[in-house]
């Protein structure tokens, strides 16, 4: 359990360290150029969830989906790497980079209403769709679950043949 809290700690810290930095440096929708052509810091807003769903939805219902949706995902995320952080090293690790990418959503919900984004990568005028640190490791965590998904139905082929 300690190799989880420490990087679910790890997530968390510099996520709302770099956003913070964001906040007292930018204005909302201020934008610096990093890479010209490539890739900028600029100061964004999400009310949605990932890609902005549901971002254009008014209510208080939104907000409070949201804030269960995360501490659901939460409750299943600390659940399933109990019971499988065993199986492989990769599973040890994803799990807790979603779970420190969620929690570090979630407190951006909590105290901003919505999510604060900054890392803006594009190529001419087409944008992808900007994101933090916490969504970084979410992304990373996802894909090292899959990987290790991928190499355990591949290690119980070679066995059942």
């Amino acid at each position: 359990m300690r190799r989880f809290l420490v990087i679910v700690a790890a997530v968390v810290f510099f996520d709302q360290l770099t956003k913070l930095w964001i906040l007292k440096s930018f204005a909302l929708y201020d934008s610096r150029e990093v890479i010209p052509g490539f890739f900028s810091l600029t100061y964004l807003t999400n009310k949605g969830a990932a890609f902005g769903f549901l971002a254009d939805q008014t209510g208080v219902w939104r907000h409070y989906l949201f804030l269960v949706l995360g501490l659901a995902a939460l409750v299943v995320i600390v659940m399933a790497w109990c019971r499988i952080q065993h199986i492989h090293w990769l599973y040890a690790v994803s799990l807790p980079l979603i779970g420190g990418g969620a929690i570090g959503n979630l407190i951006d919900r909590v105290r901003y209403g919505a999510v604060v984004d900054f890392l803006d990568v594009y190529i001419g005028t087409y944008h992808w769709p900007a994101f933090n640190v916490a969504d970084s490791a979410i992304c990373v965590g996802v894909t090292l679950f899959l990987v290790a998904s991928i190499l355990e139905a591949k290690g119980k082929l070679k066995n059942e043949s």
